[in-house]
Protein backbone atom coordinates (compact mmCIF):
# COMPACT_ATOMS: atom_id res chain seq x y z
CA UNK A 1 0.00 0.00 0.00
CA UNK A 2 2.81 2.39 0.86
CA UNK A 3 4.46 1.64 -2.47
CA UNK A 4 1.23 2.35 -4.34
CA UNK A 5 0.81 5.61 -2.46
CA UNK A 6 4.29 6.67 -3.53
CA UNK A 7 3.47 6.32 -7.23
CA UNK A 8 2.52 9.44 -9.21
CA UNK A 9 -1.07 10.00 -10.27
CA UNK A 10 -2.36 8.96 -13.66
CA UNK A 11 -2.11 12.47 -15.07
CA UNK A 12 1.49 12.91 -13.91
CA UNK A 13 2.43 9.46 -15.22
CA UNK A 14 0.83 10.11 -18.60
CA UNK A 15 2.51 13.50 -19.02
CA UNK A 16 5.89 12.09 -18.04
CA UNK A 17 5.76 9.05 -20.33
CA UNK A 18 4.34 10.97 -23.30
CA UNK A 19 7.00 13.65 -22.92
CA UNK A 20 9.81 11.11 -22.98
CA UNK A 21 8.19 9.25 -25.89
CA UNK A 22 7.96 12.50 -27.86
CA UNK A 23 11.61 13.26 -27.03
CA UNK A 24 12.77 9.90 -28.38
CA UNK A 25 10.68 10.26 -31.53
CA UNK A 26 12.21 13.69 -32.24
CA UNK A 27 15.67 12.44 -31.27
CA UNK A 28 15.47 9.48 -33.66
CA UNK A 29 14.47 11.84 -36.50
CA UNK A 30 17.66 13.90 -36.22
CA UNK A 31 20.43 11.72 -34.79
CA UNK A 32 21.45 8.27 -33.67
CA UNK A 33 20.27 7.32 -30.19
CA UNK A 34 23.31 6.65 -28.03
CA UNK A 35 23.63 4.62 -24.79
CA UNK A 36 23.90 7.80 -22.71
CA UNK A 37 20.45 8.85 -23.90
CA UNK A 38 18.98 5.71 -22.36
CA UNK A 39 21.11 6.09 -19.26
CA UNK A 40 20.04 9.64 -18.44
CA UNK A 41 16.38 9.03 -19.23
CA UNK A 42 16.39 5.85 -17.14
CA UNK A 43 17.87 7.78 -14.21
CA UNK A 44 15.19 10.46 -14.48
CA UNK A 45 12.38 7.91 -14.72
CA UNK A 46 13.78 6.00 -11.76
CA UNK A 47 13.74 9.17 -9.67
CA UNK A 48 10.26 10.06 -10.91
CA UNK A 49 8.65 6.73 -10.05
CA UNK A 50 10.69 5.58 -7.04
CA UNK A 51 8.96 7.73 -4.41
CA UNK A 52 7.25 11.04 -3.83
CA UNK A 53 10.52 12.43 -2.43
CA UNK A 54 12.65 11.44 -5.42
CA UNK A 55 9.90 12.57 -7.80
CA UNK A 56 10.20 16.08 -6.40
CA UNK A 57 13.95 15.90 -6.91
CA UNK A 58 13.42 14.81 -10.53
CA UNK A 59 11.14 17.79 -11.09
CA UNK A 60 13.76 20.13 -9.63
CA UNK A 61 16.34 18.67 -12.03
CA UNK A 62 14.27 19.43 -15.14
CA UNK A 63 16.34 22.54 -16.06
CA UNK A 64 19.47 20.37 -16.11
CA UNK A 65 17.67 17.80 -18.27
CA UNK A 66 16.67 20.55 -20.70
CA UNK A 67 20.23 21.84 -20.69
CA UNK A 68 21.55 18.42 -21.68
CA UNK A 69 18.95 18.02 -24.40
CA UNK A 70 19.56 21.45 -25.91
CA UNK A 71 23.33 20.95 -25.89
CA UNK A 72 22.94 17.60 -27.59
CA UNK A 73 20.69 19.03 -30.32
CA UNK A 74 23.40 21.46 -31.41
CA UNK A 75 24.79 18.45 -33.29
CA UNK A 76 21.84 18.61 -35.68
CA UNK A 77 22.85 21.89 -37.29
CA UNK A 78 26.34 23.04 -36.21
CA UNK A 79 26.96 26.74 -35.79
CA UNK A 80 29.72 26.86 -38.42
CA UNK A 81 26.98 26.31 -41.01
CA UNK A 82 25.09 29.39 -39.79
CA UNK A 83 27.79 32.05 -39.59
CA UNK A 84 31.46 32.34 -40.42
CA UNK A 85 33.73 31.01 -37.69
CA UNK A 86 36.00 33.58 -36.07
CA UNK A 87 39.41 31.93 -36.04
CA UNK A 88 42.14 34.53 -36.39
CA UNK A 89 40.14 37.60 -35.29
CA UNK A 90 39.58 36.36 -31.74
CA UNK A 91 43.21 35.20 -31.57
CA UNK A 92 44.57 38.59 -32.62
CA UNK A 93 42.23 40.39 -30.22
CA UNK A 94 43.35 38.16 -27.35
CA UNK A 95 47.02 38.68 -28.14
CA UNK A 96 46.52 42.43 -28.44
CA UNK A 97 44.57 42.91 -25.20
CA UNK A 98 45.79 40.12 -22.91
CA UNK A 99 48.99 39.04 -24.60
CA UNK A 100 52.31 38.98 -22.77
CA UNK A 101 55.82 39.61 -24.08
CA UNK A 102 58.32 36.79 -23.56
CA UNK A 103 61.84 37.09 -24.98
CA UNK A 104 60.69 39.89 -27.25
CA UNK A 105 57.74 37.91 -28.66
CA UNK A 106 54.12 38.71 -27.90
CA UNK A 107 52.01 35.65 -27.22
CA UNK A 108 48.67 34.75 -25.70
CA UNK A 109 48.45 33.26 -22.23
CA UNK A 110 47.38 29.99 -23.87
CA UNK A 111 50.61 29.90 -25.85
CA UNK A 112 52.63 30.72 -22.74
CA UNK A 113 51.04 27.92 -20.73
CA UNK A 114 51.46 25.43 -23.58
CA UNK A 115 55.19 25.87 -23.03
CA UNK A 116 55.26 26.56 -19.30
CA UNK A 117 53.24 23.91 -17.46
CA UNK A 118 53.82 21.36 -14.72
CA UNK A 119 52.29 18.16 -13.40
CA UNK A 120 50.91 19.81 -10.26
CA UNK A 121 49.00 22.38 -12.31
CA UNK A 122 47.92 19.75 -14.84
CA UNK A 123 46.44 17.59 -12.10
CA UNK A 124 44.40 20.39 -10.55
CA UNK A 125 43.33 21.66 -13.95
CA UNK A 126 41.78 18.27 -14.63
CA UNK A 127 40.10 18.13 -11.21
CA UNK A 128 38.60 21.59 -11.64
CA UNK A 129 37.29 20.85 -15.13
CA UNK A 130 35.71 17.59 -13.99
CA UNK A 131 33.60 19.68 -11.60
CA UNK A 132 32.18 21.69 -14.52
CA UNK A 133 28.62 20.31 -14.35
CA UNK A 134 28.72 17.88 -11.37
CA UNK A 135 29.44 20.65 -8.82
CA UNK A 136 26.41 22.79 -9.78
CA UNK A 137 24.17 19.71 -9.76
CA UNK A 138 25.57 18.69 -6.38
CA UNK A 139 24.82 22.19 -5.09
CA UNK A 140 21.25 21.89 -6.32
CA UNK A 141 20.81 18.50 -4.65
CA UNK A 142 22.22 19.96 -1.43
CA UNK A 143 19.62 22.73 -1.57
CA UNK A 144 16.92 20.13 -2.13
CA UNK A 145 18.00 17.94 0.79
CA UNK A 146 18.30 20.81 3.31
CA UNK A 147 14.92 22.25 2.33
CA UNK A 148 16.07 25.23 0.23
CA UNK A 149 14.02 24.06 -2.71
CA UNK A 150 12.89 27.46 -3.93
CA UNK A 151 16.56 28.48 -4.01
CA UNK A 152 17.26 25.31 -6.01
CA UNK A 153 14.62 26.28 -8.57
CA UNK A 154 15.83 29.86 -8.85
CA UNK A 155 19.38 28.64 -9.38
CA UNK A 156 18.48 25.81 -11.78
CA UNK A 157 16.40 28.00 -14.08
CA UNK A 158 19.03 30.75 -14.04
CA UNK A 159 21.54 28.02 -14.99
CA UNK A 160 19.35 27.01 -17.95
CA UNK A 161 18.83 30.63 -19.06
CA UNK A 162 22.58 31.24 -19.04
CA UNK A 163 23.00 28.23 -21.30
CA UNK A 164 20.24 29.28 -23.68
CA UNK A 165 21.76 32.74 -24.10
CA UNK A 166 25.23 31.23 -24.44
CA UNK A 167 24.09 28.73 -27.07
CA UNK A 168 22.50 31.58 -29.03
CA UNK A 169 25.83 33.38 -28.81
CA UNK A 170 27.56 30.36 -30.32
CA UNK A 171 25.37 30.64 -33.41
CA UNK A 172 25.53 34.42 -33.68
CA UNK A 173 29.32 34.46 -33.38
CA UNK A 174 30.94 31.04 -33.87
CA UNK A 175 34.53 31.16 -32.63
CA UNK A 176 37.33 28.65 -32.54
CA UNK A 177 39.03 27.68 -29.29
CA UNK A 178 42.74 28.48 -28.86
CA UNK A 179 43.82 24.88 -29.46
CA UNK A 180 42.26 24.94 -32.94
CA UNK A 181 44.25 28.01 -33.95
CA UNK A 182 47.39 26.49 -32.41
CA UNK A 183 46.95 23.31 -34.47
CA UNK A 184 45.71 24.75 -37.75
CA UNK A 185 46.34 28.49 -37.89
CA UNK A 186 43.72 30.88 -39.22
CA UNK A 187 44.02 30.50 -42.98
CA UNK A 188 42.13 28.60 -45.66
CA UNK A 189 43.56 25.26 -44.55
CA UNK A 190 41.92 25.75 -41.14
CA UNK A 191 38.58 26.63 -42.73
CA UNK A 192 38.63 23.47 -44.81
CA UNK A 193 38.70 21.51 -41.54
CA UNK A 194 35.58 23.09 -40.01
CA UNK A 195 33.22 20.31 -40.99
CA UNK A 196 35.51 17.45 -40.04
CA UNK A 197 37.19 18.78 -36.91
CA UNK A 198 36.67 16.58 -33.88
CA UNK A 199 36.77 17.93 -30.36
CA UNK A 200 40.11 18.00 -28.61
CA UNK A 201 41.07 17.69 -24.97
CA UNK A 202 43.94 20.13 -25.71
CA UNK A 203 46.00 20.78 -22.57
CA UNK A 204 43.80 18.44 -20.56
CA UNK A 205 45.58 15.60 -22.38
CA UNK A 206 48.36 16.19 -19.86
CA UNK A 207 45.94 15.20 -17.07
CA UNK A 208 45.01 12.02 -18.94
CA UNK A 209 48.67 11.22 -19.51
CA UNK A 210 49.53 11.95 -15.89
CA UNK A 211 46.97 9.44 -14.58
CA UNK A 212 47.18 6.99 -17.46
CA UNK A 213 43.50 7.51 -18.29
CA UNK A 214 41.46 8.77 -21.22
CA UNK A 215 38.87 10.77 -19.27
CA UNK A 216 39.03 14.01 -21.22
CA UNK A 217 39.75 12.30 -24.52
CA UNK A 218 36.48 10.38 -24.14
CA UNK A 219 34.59 13.52 -23.11
CA UNK A 220 35.81 15.76 -25.92
CA UNK A 221 35.52 13.12 -28.61
CA UNK A 222 31.76 13.50 -28.07
CA UNK A 223 31.82 17.30 -28.15
CA UNK A 224 28.55 18.58 -29.65
CA UNK A 225 30.03 21.83 -30.95
CA UNK A 226 33.74 22.45 -31.45
CA UNK A 227 33.40 26.12 -32.38
CA UNK A 228 31.62 27.23 -29.24
CA UNK A 229 34.25 29.26 -27.46
CA UNK A 230 32.53 32.64 -27.03
CA UNK A 231 31.32 33.00 -24.35
CA UNK A 232 32.99 30.41 -22.13
CA UNK A 233 30.09 28.58 -20.50
CA UNK A 234 32.61 26.54 -18.51
CA UNK A 235 33.27 29.78 -16.63
CA UNK A 236 29.61 30.33 -15.82
CA UNK A 237 28.36 27.16 -14.16
CA UNK A 238 30.12 27.07 -10.81
CA UNK A 239 30.07 30.87 -10.70
CA UNK A 240 26.26 30.73 -10.98
CA UNK A 241 26.14 28.14 -8.18
CA UNK A 242 28.52 30.23 -6.05
CA UNK A 243 26.36 33.34 -6.46
CA UNK A 244 23.23 31.47 -5.39
CA UNK A 245 25.12 29.88 -2.51
CA UNK A 246 25.85 33.41 -1.27
CA UNK A 247 22.34 34.68 -2.01
CA UNK A 248 20.82 31.71 -0.20
CA UNK A 249 23.15 32.15 2.81
CA UNK A 250 24.31 28.55 2.63
CA UNK A 251 27.02 27.19 4.93
CA UNK A 252 30.58 28.38 4.30
CA UNK A 253 31.68 24.85 3.50
CA UNK A 254 29.20 24.86 0.60
CA UNK A 255 29.90 28.33 -0.79
CA UNK A 256 33.69 28.34 -0.42
CA UNK A 257 34.40 25.21 -2.51
CA UNK A 258 32.10 26.51 -5.24
CA UNK A 259 33.99 29.80 -5.30
CA UNK A 260 37.35 28.03 -5.44
CA UNK A 261 36.15 25.70 -8.20
CA UNK A 262 34.71 28.63 -10.17
CA UNK A 263 38.09 30.39 -10.08
CA UNK A 264 39.88 27.13 -10.85
CA UNK A 265 37.75 26.47 -13.91
CA UNK A 266 38.33 30.01 -15.25
CA UNK A 267 42.08 29.51 -14.86
CA UNK A 268 41.97 26.00 -16.33
CA UNK A 269 40.06 27.20 -19.40
CA UNK A 270 43.00 29.45 -20.30
CA UNK A 271 45.77 27.19 -18.97
CA UNK A 272 44.70 24.21 -21.07
CA UNK A 273 43.99 26.15 -24.27
CA UNK A 274 40.24 25.65 -24.29
CA UNK A 275 39.34 29.33 -24.02
CA UNK A 276 40.86 32.75 -24.41
CA UNK A 277 40.75 35.23 -21.55
CA UNK A 278 38.17 37.15 -23.58
CA UNK A 279 35.89 34.10 -23.62
CA UNK A 280 36.17 33.70 -19.86
CA UNK A 281 35.43 37.34 -19.10
CA UNK A 282 32.41 37.30 -21.41
CA UNK A 283 31.19 34.16 -19.66
CA UNK A 284 31.50 35.84 -16.27
CA UNK A 285 29.68 38.93 -17.54
CA UNK A 286 26.95 36.74 -19.04
CA UNK A 287 26.42 35.05 -15.67
CA UNK A 288 25.84 38.29 -13.79
CA UNK A 289 23.64 39.83 -16.50
CA UNK A 290 21.36 36.79 -16.83
CA UNK A 291 21.01 36.33 -13.07
CA UNK A 292 20.13 40.01 -12.64
CA UNK A 293 17.52 39.81 -15.41
CA UNK A 294 16.11 36.57 -14.01
CA UNK A 295 15.93 37.75 -10.41
CA UNK A 296 14.94 41.38 -10.93
CA UNK A 297 12.80 41.24 -14.05
CA UNK A 298 11.66 37.84 -15.34
CA UNK A 299 10.68 36.38 -11.97
CA UNK A 300 8.52 39.44 -11.30
CA UNK A 301 6.42 39.07 -14.44
CA UNK A 302 3.01 38.12 -12.95
CA UNK A 303 2.46 35.00 -15.10
CA UNK A 304 6.01 33.77 -14.51
CA UNK A 305 5.76 34.46 -10.79
CA UNK A 306 2.51 32.49 -10.51
CA UNK A 307 3.94 29.58 -12.46
CA UNK A 308 7.13 29.60 -10.41
CA UNK A 309 5.22 29.62 -7.11
CA UNK A 310 3.08 26.69 -8.26
CA UNK A 311 6.25 24.86 -9.24
CA UNK A 312 7.82 25.62 -5.86
CA UNK A 313 4.75 24.36 -4.00
CA UNK A 314 4.81 21.11 -5.98
CA UNK A 315 8.41 20.32 -5.03
CA UNK A 316 8.22 21.83 -1.54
Amino acid sequence: MNFLQSLPGRRETLICLLTWAFYYIVLSMFMDIRPEHFGFSALFLLLFFASAYTRKLAMCLIPFVLFGMSYDFMRVYPNYLVNEVDISGIYEAEKSVFGIVVDGNRMTLNEFFSIHNCSFADFWAGIFYLCWVPAPIAFGIYCFVVGKRQLFLRFAWAFLLINVVGFCGYYVHPASPPWFYAQNGGGEVARELLGSQMGSEAGLARFDHLLGLSVFHDIYSKNANVFAAVPSLHSTYCLCAFIYALVGRTRWYVALPLGVIALGICWTAVYTGHHYTIDVLLGIALTFVVILLWEKLILHIPSVERLFQSYARYVG
